[in-house]
């Protein structure tokens, strides 16, 4: 009986879940919906992942009923407490064996391929995880409210703040900032009607709309950019005070700012080994083999 691994990348956006064999050859893939375990108690990531399960056996042409003989390692997004993973990792799943950690330590598993080095996830959320000289170094990842200084969601808070400012008067605006307040309503009103129903989410989807006005140099995208380099500036020095060299940025924001972090930091940033997902498979393979 062929024994199957089973890789998961849960983020704030969206679920992304691979199925392999005992050589970790790719047998499927399929994507799902948001999954950061801080959402709803645990029970959106709990539907994405039961759904996309499903929909991965299928795209393998692989019987569901296989699943009681593959072994799973969830990277999830709000999985920094350990009573969060044990307690999703206790929920009924049709896999042989569960492992749930933090999504940093799937992303490092893969960026670098069990070598030593740094990765930061830049998505909705962020953190931080290096690995040097068999010695694991994590830093942030504390979730929205108090901590993903790097991430999408927390330039999207600074720049519905700074649109605001400007639509009142109290700075200068440009076009992204009246392109924001637009997007949201028109008016402050409708703003601060946004903000009591905004996810993580909802302020990460700023993010394209960032990039379209700094590719054009409108002031406020720069001043913005300039901002979250400040905040990827703080954990590329505490990478390097513990002996980090290599630096792969990882997450959908942290990839678009990829040739803007080799200018900045040089020879340190380096392009991912493999993903996330094959992260989950590396360390599933690990955990059970």
């Amino acid at each position: 009986m062929r024994k199957l691994y089973l890789g998961v990348d849960g983020g704030g956006t969206r679920c992304r879940v691979r199925l392999a064999d005992a050589d970790l050859n790719t047998l499927g893939e399929a994507v799902g919906g948001p999954s950061n375990l801080q959402l709803e108690s645990g029970n959106a990531a709990y539907r994405s992942i039961r759904a996309v399960t499903e929909e991965v056996f299928e795209r393998a042409g692989i019987p569901i009923g296989e699943a009681a003989h593959t072994f799973a390692c969830f990277g999830m997004a709000g999985a920094h407490l350990k009573s969060a993973r044990d307690e999703f990792e206790a929920r009924e799943f049709p896999f042989a064996r569960v492992k749930v950690l933090n999504d940093v330590e799937t992303a490092r598993a893969g960026a670098h391929e069990g070598d030593d080095g740094a990765v930061l996830i830049a998505g909705t959320g962020s953190s931080g995880l290096a690995l040097v000289k068999g010695t694991l170094h994590a830093v942030g990842g504390w979730g929205f409210h108090v901590s993903d200084t790097a991430s999408g969601a927390i330039l999207g808070r600074a720049l519905v703040r700074r649109s605001l400012e400007a639509h009142e008067g109290l700075s200068d605006g440009s076009e992204l900032t009246r392109m924001v307040i637009e997007k949201l309503g028109g008016d402050c009103n409708a703003v601060m009607a946004w903000s009591f129903k905004a996810w993580p989410t909802d302020w990460g989807d700023m993010v394209p709309l960032f990039f379209e006005y700094y590719e054009k140099g409108d002031p406020v995208a720069l001043e913005m950019m300039d901002f979250e380099l400040g905040q990827i500036d703080q954990f590329v020095k505490w990478f390097r005070a513990r002996g980090a060299e290599r630096l792969a940025v990882v997450g959908g924001f942290g990839r678009r700012l990829h040739p803007i972090l080799v200018e900045r930091y040089g020879e340190m940033i380096v392009e991912p080994k493999s993903d996330a997902l094959h992260g989950a498979l590396i360390l599933a393979r690990q955990a059970f083999p």
